[in-house]
């Protein structure tokens, strides 16, 4: 007669071996992800007038907010001057790191980078706006609606036509884009993402002159398609004593000279034009 053996019962780890191999797990996934994040620097570098901060963990005396100067270098704690423009984010870091190894300071440095404020690249905004001037790009604001924005927008006076010279592989384009039209139809493909150097101009919108028999005799910007009445109803209309008959337009020709022409209620006025009201004979 033999004797059944039983079979061993399975070893069921215990809860603090359940909690030691989730947390294995967690930092495998963290330095996986953080892995990932490292060896996909940034697509931006760094240049002068940027500010940085720079922090080595586990050192906190080494903790650093400064800007890079016109070399392209700052100056940090036990290492001195060391050079940064033309870096990634990532690059930097790794710089700093390899200069801390060098020195014996730091035995395995972990650097983080985050800048502050971006200096380096900017876009110069000119012309018909309510501030011009030059605008940092960032990752959250170098479309071209967004830079029109920091300047304060087109200004009453400007077109609505905006020049934009652009630099791509060495060579320079101008391009013009009717900004509020992107807005009309909705298409944002023309809604242009920036790159450092590139110019924004907002030239003054076209505008036609009105004097003589109508009610306020100026200057008025002129607007897409518009017609002599429409030209004569921004003037605030004709006079009691004006007349719409016989209107006169003087227009400049493309050699210089000006033009009298005979104008007709349904005619479209141009750029520049100058339309005459005259009084009524009657």
């Amino acid at each position: 007669m033999h004797l059944r053996k039983d079979r061993e019962p399975p070893v069921v780890p215990s809860n603090a071996a359940l909690a030691a191999l989730l947390c294995f797990a967690v930092m495998m996934l963290s330095a996986g992800a953080y892995g990932q994040s490292r060896e996909s620097p940034s697509r931006e570098t760094l240049g002068e007038g940027d500010s940085v901060r720079i922090t080595v963990f586990q050192n906190p005396d080494l903790t650093t907010e400064t800007r890079i100067s016109e070399r392209g270098t700052i100056t940090f704690p036990l290492i001195g001057e060391i050079s940064l423009a033309g870096l990634t984010p990532a690059g930097a870091e790794g710089r700093i790191a390899k200069q801390l190894i060098e020195g014996k300071f730091v035995l395995k440095p972990q650097v983080s980078l985050n800048v502050i404020r971006v200096r380096s690249r900017q876009v110069s905004v000119l012309g018909q706006v309510a501030r011009p001037g030059r605008y940092a790009l960032d990752d959250t604001s170098s479309s071209l609606t967004d830079i029109l924005a920091l300047a304060g927008g087109i200004s009453p006076t400007g077109d609505d036509n905006v020049t934009v010279m652009i630099t791509r592989n060495g060579k320079t384009a101008k391009l013009e884009i009717n900004v509020p039209s992107m807005y009309r139809i909705g298409d944002l493909s023309r809604n242009l993402q920036l790159e450092s150097g590139d110019a924004i101009f907002v030239q003054r919108a076209p505008v036609f002159y009105i004097y003589g028999e109508v009610q306020r005799a100026g200057t008025y910007r002129l607007e897409p398609a518009m017609t002599v009445m429409q030209a004569l109803s921004v003037g605030g209309g004709v006079t009691s004593r004006g007349t719409d008959r016989g209107l006169k337009i003087h227009r400049r020709t493309p050699d210089g000279a000006v033009a009298k022409l005979d104008a007709k209620l349904t005619d479209p006025v141009e750029p520049d034009d100058v339309i005459y009201v005259r009084e009524s004979l009657f």
